[in-house]
């Protein structure tokens, strides 16, 4: 359902509790609790405001867990294998971000790089197992659980194993053409990423669980 964007009058009589604002465009509304299945959508760029799901919370729980165990797995794991002249070689993600430790300043970005697609990706996912754990158990919230939900979503746009995956098979595409390569089990757990995020981003109703924590 569409809503509309509350007047003055509305501001001025309705407790701040009940309004939320668009995080986009900044559009005001009174909150109406739509019912599970369906949406509250901004009518102005139509963001989808609130999305109440049945058992989300198990199922963003079960999400997060999935992604830790693929997260460190694939850190591990043969990423990739180049052959070329009869010879082959495999590395880790692990192996590629060692391989620069001491290169200087290359350092710095192989462990920007490794924090953005191995360490925010598996914080992410703990933290949310950390807010919705105890709601899911009908339990108060965990001790500073706003904070750390908050923190989850600061670092959501800098959370990018998927964006690597993609990038490395965009990349291995173009290498194909001057050698055989063969992908390695975590290229395929990488790729599972990008399915687990948009599964996340579809379950996750972020006015539900603030709505929780505040009771």
């Amino acid at each position: 359902m569409t809503n509309s964007p509350a007047t003055g009058a509305d501001l001025r009589h309705t407790a701040p509790t009940d309004l939320i604002a668009c995080p986009h465009c900044d559009a005001v509304y009174r909150v109406v609790q739509p019912r599970p299945g369906e949406r509250a959508v901004c009518a102005r760029c139509h963001t989808v405001l609130i999305a109440p799901r049945r058992q989300a919370g198990e199922r963003l729980i079960a999400v997060a867990l999935t992604v830790v165990v693929l997260v460190v797995a694939a850190t591990f794991a043969p990423f990739l294998a180049i052959e070329i002249g009869g010879r082959q070689h495999a590395s880790s993600v692990l192996d590629a971000a060692l391989a620069f430790v001491s290169a200087g300043p290359i350092a710095l970005l192989a462990l920007a790089v490794a924090a953005l697609i191995v360490f925010i990706p598996v914080l992410r996912a703990l933290l949310v197992i950390y807010v919705l754990t105890p709601l899911v158990l009908d339990r108060p919230p965990a001790p500073g659980a706003a904070t750390a939900f908050r923190m989850s979503e600061a670092l959501r746009p800098w959370s990018m194993a998927e964006i690597f995956a993609i990038g490395c098979a965009v990349a291995l595409v173009k290498v194909s053409d001057l050698a055989q390569v063969h992908f390695g089990p975590a290229f395929w757990m990488f790729s599972g990423l990008v399915v687990l995020v948009v599964l996340q981003d579809t379950f996750m109703c972020r006015y539900s669980v603030w709505k929780s924590l505040d009771r």
